[in-house]
């Protein structure tokens, strides 16, 4: 059983807010990578016989020294056209840790999708974020989404697309309301709150959950969602430095999620 294991930071106990993020990288980085091995021990101890270790965090988030040893690492998709960031056939299940919810979800931490500027994206819509896409992407090729640990939020979104996941909550938000009328910077101040686990809690739950979603994954059927094309994406942004009033982009292609996901945008104004 080869497991692609996607990884952001946002999602991780003990990262803070965005601003400690920023001063703490180094403490941030062992922190998530101490996550992802107790993933990784997991998914070994349910049965996988092979991890892909992928950086998904925008600057970096994997401590390579720190890493399970078991596990080979991904970073970087050297392609102009990334999705499905390098996820094949060839491999049997994705799963996430670090994993964050996605922009406008109420009592969320630091969630976004892509970047703060998105209001919302939808797929036929379908609203979803960075775990919702490579999800979608991933049921394309057939390949079942069996894992996801984050905050809170992101646990129910991922219940609520993924029938039957198995998912771990190290942190829970504080903030409520969606924050649609914000602008960047002041959407980026709104999920600054959360009650954490304490990471050695953090990574027992996980180690768990990922041997449990291993051992389903083996003896049971759940995980790929099915897909009904034509498929059309439709992203709100914020107003930001570069977009002074809120824009939408719609794209639309008649067989893939894929490919729809790879579109450039072309945003208008509301």
């Amino acid at each position: 059983m080869r497991i692609y294991l996607m990884t952001d930071m946002e999602g991780v106990a003990g990262v803070l807010d965005f601003d400690w993020l920023a001063r703490h990288e180094s403490l941030a980085e062992d922190l998530l990578t101490l996550e992802v091995n107790a993933a990784i021990a997991g998914l070994y101890d349910g049965g996988a016989t092979s991890v892909l270790v992928v950086d998904g965090h925008g600057s970096g988030g994997i401590n390579p020294a720190l890493l399970d040893g078991r596990a080979e690492l991904l970073r970087g998709w050297g392609s102009s056209s990334p999705w499905p960031l390098h996820l094949d056939e060839g491999f049997d299940a994705l799963a996430f840790v670090g994993q964050h919810a996605k922009a406008g979800t109420e009592y969320a931490h630091m969630a976004h999708t892509q970047s703060l500027s998105y209001v919302d994206l939808t797929i036929n819509g379908i609203s979803i974020g960075e775990f919702g896409q490579l999800v979608m992407c991933a049921s394309e090729l057939g390949i079942r989404t069996i894992f996801g640990s984050g905050d809170l939020a992101l646990t129910k979104e991922a219940a609520a697309l993924v029938p039957g996941i198995e998912t771990v909550s190290v942190k829970r938000g504080l903030s409520p309301g969606a924050g649609d009328e914000l602008d960047e910077d002041a959407y980026r101040r709104k999920n600054r709150g959360a009650i954490h686990l304490s990471p050695v809690e953090a990574r027992r739950r996980i180690q768990e959950g990922a041997a449990r979603a291993a051992r389903r994954a083996l003896a049971e059927s759940f995980g790929l969602l099915t897909l009904r094309p034509p498929f059309e994406r439709v992203v709100r942004f914020r107003p930001g430095k570069d977009r002074p009033t809120p824009t939408i982009s719609r794209e639309a292609h008649p067989e893939s999620v894929i490919a729809v996901m790879n579109m450039p945008f072309d945003p208008k104004p509301l």
